[in-house]
């Protein structure tokens, strides 16, 4: 670098920025504002007494109000070593009668590794607008080909090209190459748009616990789970829950 070539805190703005600390951090967030209102009330009494329909209920809710992004949620797998592993995906499909949760991947991905070494999962959404949290955890199911091939094609263009965009979840040499990767598969959807990537999988979480947790600004949170026993009459159990 010469002497006349900016540096780093040279740039426009770059001296004006207070450094980031572990201090600071725990100050800033200390004085965010959490479960600000106002929130939806929830009576666990009247909820039902299977879980399906109080998540179709909840989710309904969240895209009538106007929620950003409620079908999005993060799913937690774990692989033989039993190292967890989280992420954010969009949910696919569900199941109300039978409380499950469909969602897409490519098999050759962590997650999909991990699915095919321990068919386990726990689904979470949480949605700070309406203060509500919704676990769903159970075993994980590979749904048949024609349903991956629907939920591909059923996708943008831009969607589908990145499911022909190298292999997820594996070493990236440099955007470069990502760039490169990514026009070839845009031109291969263009090419050939029917084709299907053979990896691309749709899974389906049948829940067997189910808990939905209402905040109360006031601290009065709710808790209330379910858990699928087949000697139950309705095929669950229910109870609350200490916050």
């Amino acid at each position: 670098m010469t002497d006349d070539q900016p540096g780093p805190a040279d740039e426009p703005g770059a001296a004006d920025q207070d450094p980031v600390t572990a201090d600071s951090l725990r100050e800033r967030m200390r004085a965010a504002p959490v479960l600000a209102g106002p929130l939806p009330g929830f009576d666990p009494a009247a909820a039902g007494p299977a879980p399906g329909p109080v998540f179709a209920r909840w989710l309904a809710d969240a895209l009538d109000d106007g929620v950003p992004e409620p079908h999005v949620m993060t799913l937690a797998t774990a692989g033989a070593d039993g190292r967890p592993s989280a992420r954010v995906l969009m949910l696919r499909g569900v199941d109300i009668e039978g409380c499950a949760f469909d969602f897409a991947s490519e098999a050759a991905s962590r997650k999909g590794r991990d699915l095919a070494e321990r068919p386990y999962a726990c689904l979470s959404w949480y949605w700070p607008q309406h203060g509500r949290q919704i676990r769903m955890a159970g075993a994980v199911e590979t749904l048949d080909r024609p349903t991956a091939r629907r939920d591909f094609l059923g996708r943008r263009e831009a969607s589908r090209a990145a499911g022909f965009t190298g292999v997820m979840s594996a070493p990236l040499d440099s955007p470069a190459a990502y760039r490169q990767a990514r026009r070839r598969a845009a031109e291969h959807v263009a090419a050939e748009p029917e084709d299907v990537p053979e990896g691309h999988t749709v899974y389906r979480l049948v829940a067997d616990e189910a808990e939905f947790w209402q905040a109360d600004p006031a601290g009065g949170h709710i808790r209330l789970r379910y858990l699928r026993d087949p000697a139950a009459r309705q095929g669950w159990t229910r109870g609350l829950l200490w916050p």
